[in-house]
């Protein structure tokens, strides 16, 4: 990716005032580039700049892969709707304009958002329609058939490694992985692992597996139990913890009320297990207090029982 970021930057230096159509595809190449290393800042700025002159130029296909890259974006960023409405306003444009070639990579990009809102059929149908290998693959995994998603994942690693396209290699490789591992095959996992890292170590590449989700971090704590590439690995993994917490964060924002600080008292003991007598008798509080406190956290964390109660202040990091 170093070779293809001087070429981009050069680019955009010849482009001229005002900035010449070749102009909008270097700002979109270095979005991506961005992006994919975790340079979120600078493939939003990228990103914009590609938007501004595509709409002055009108280029159709530019606006319709900078579509595709915003709606990963927004599904990696876990704006579910954004990314749907991109993607509508992407398939729209193509049909206006009769750009209809370019319908597979927005159609690969609907794959994931429908994934994201539970519509495996509606996912394979649209993967299977434009044959879209690594889509297929990722709806079957949805599904729970790791061995459909390995079926389909070797041979079109075979392909692509005969046609050289590293890209589709690494894609193929890192879901691969995956698929390995929900398949049990946790060994074999690793070391596919491993040579996908091999292989993204001299790009920069971090993106491509943090996207992949909690899957793949599970998957990097194996590799790194192991001791295999430590540097790659902890760099991805402190990435994913990164994640991990902008998303609580995120969560708590999203509480209705924030909880008290005797209402946190409170939910810790129900997180280890306490009866609401034990946890009056710990607190020095009546058992009709205790309750209330109870009804209050229900509420503000929006669940019905205790176990949903510590499951989701689990996930918001509150106990």
């Amino acid at each position: 990716m170093s070779l293809a970021t001087t070429t981009y930057t050069r680019v955009l230096e010849l482009a001229g005032d005002p900035p010449r159509t070749i102009a909008s595809e270097a700002h979109l190449g270095l979005a991506r580039i961005s992006y994919e290393r975790n340079d979120l800042d600078a493939a939003h700025q990228h990103g914009q700049q590609c938007l501004q002159l595509t709409r002055q130029i009108e280029g159709v296909d530019t606006f319709a892969s900078y579509a595709v890259f915003l709606a990963r974006m927004r599904l990696a960023q876990g704006d579910v709707p954004s990314a749907v409405t991109i993607l509508d306003e992407a398939e729209a444009f193509l049909h206006q304009h009769n750009f209809l070639f370019r319908m597979r990579d927005v159609a690969a990009a609907r794959v994931l958002s429908l994934l994201c809102q539970g519509n495996l059929a509606e996912a394979a149908r649209l993967a299977d329609t434009h044959q879209l290998p690594i889509s297929q693959a990722r709806v079957h995994l949805a599904g729970g058939n790791s061995s459909g998603a390995l079926a389909l994942l070797k041979p079109w690693r075979q392909q692509v490694e005969a046609k050289g396209w590293a890209d589709e290699r690494l894609k193929a490789m890192i879901l691969q992985a995956v698929a390995l591992q929900a398949h049990g095959d946790r060994d074999e996992a690793v070391q596919v692992l491993v040579d996908a890292l091999a292989l993204a170590q001299a790009g920069g590449f971090v993106r491509s597996f943090v996207d992949e989700g909690m899957p793949m971090a599970e998957l990097l704590s194996a590799a790194s139990a192991h001791g295999r590439i430590p540097d790659a690995i902890g760099k991805l993994l402190a990435v994913f913890e990164v994640e991990k917490r902008k998303s609580r964060d995120e969560s708590v924002r999203r509480l209705i009320e924030p909880l008290s600080h005797r209402e946190l008292e409170v939910l810790r003991l129900i997180s280890q297990g306490l009866s609401n007598q034990e946890i009056g008798e710990q607190l020095f509080l009546a058992l009709d207090t205790v309750k209330g406190h109870n009804r209050k956290i229900f509420g503000k964390l929006q669940v019905q029982r205790r176990t949903e109660a510590v499951a989701r202040a689990r996930a918001l990091g509150l106990s």
